[in-house]
């Protein structure tokens, strides 16, 4: 099992918006968050945002953006989180960790995983989960031949630390969850249901570049199968043909489980494996589609945007 890619291009979000905002909504729902951008963009809307992921690496870095209103990461926390991460120990908690790194990176991220434990505050360990996370990225754009190059683990964490966004304060309870995304959408209450769908792919539509980030943050990686097991038959999970996909988008339109949700927008990366049209005939099912907008992107990625609003 591949997570999700975490990343999503800044044109493809700027589309996103420009939807949005053509709809009156004072809360949203996203059951598929990902990338904690939009959320963080529309709490300066003042809008109470309830997001979910299924990673616990993604849903780290939503608490910090979304979650958070106020609480910011400062020195001492930098401190603490770094103290002696380079001293080895008897073995690795999770040696899991050596499929991905050097054992000298290994042990980095083996104690700062302990640090991060220590602090009292849930906000600042997302905070400390979100830049170790970017440090890892970091370590893993180099190859054999720009490895030179690269700073040391420490030193890009502190820099990072710099870059890390203020949290925007909407005076709203944000919530964030780590659950399975139909049971998120029956629960949530919110005026819009914002739907960022998988890509409904037979195998890639889980990004390999991020798996070490799961297993980082779990501990281990012994933890797949259960995962897979309790996500199976879902939206999310892979999937071998279009009528599979499309009956897990059924799914979590039906037992009433979005009815509650007064506006539904739907988000989708057109690679010819699934069809608008045939996203919006499920949408259809349940309550009118009131427009299809397209984006070209096939200059940039090879792919097309598309939003359904109902």
């Amino acid at each position: 099992m591949q997570p999700h890619s975490t990343s999503t291009p800044t044109s493809w979000l700027a589309f996103e918006l420009s939807i949005l905002h053509r709809v009156q909504f004072s809360s949203i729902a996203l059951p598929f968050t990902g990338d904690p951008a939009i959320g963080s963009y529309l709490k300066r809307r003042r809008v109470r945002v309830s997001a979910n992921n299924l990673l616990q690496a993604d849903w780290y870095r939503a608490v910090y953006s979304i979650q958070n209103n106020t609480e910011t990461f400062d020195d001492a926390d930098v401190e603490q989180v770094l103290q002696d991460v380079y001293m080895p120990g008897l073995k690795l908690a999770n040696p899991a960790l050596l499929k991905w790194f050097s054992e000298t990176d290994a042990w980095w991220f083996d104690n700062i995983r302990r640090n991060i434990e220590t602090l009292e505050s849930p906000i600042k360990r997302a905070a400390a989960f979100t830049l170790a996370i970017a440090v890892g990225d970091y370590a893993h754009s180099f190859t054999e031949n720009t490895r030179e190059f690269r700073q040391p683990l420490s030193h890009a964490y502190r820099r990072l630390v710099a870059l890390l966004p203020k949290p925007a304060n909407n005076h709203q309870d944000n919530a964030c969850t780590n659950k399975n995304p139909e049971m998120f959408i029956a629960e949530s209450a919110a005026d819009l249901l914002f739907i960022r769908l998988p890509r409904a792919e037979i195998r890639s539509h889980f990004d390999e570049r991020g798996l070490w980030r799961e297993e980082w943050v779990r501990g281990s990686d012994d933890f797949w199968p259960e995962f897979e097991s309790e996500l199976a038959g879902a939206l999310g999970s892979p999937v071998a043909t279009k009528s599979e996909y499309l009956r897990m988008l059924d799914q979590c339109f039906s037992q009433d489980r979005a009815s509650n949700k007064k506006h539904w927008v739907v988000s989708h990366i057109e690679t010819g494996f699934v069809q608008a049209h045939e996203i919006a005939e499920v949408i259809g099912k349940y309550r009118r589609v009131e427009a299809i907008y397209t984006k070209d992107f096939s200059e940039l990625t090879g792919k097309k945007a598309v939003i359904i609003t109902a």
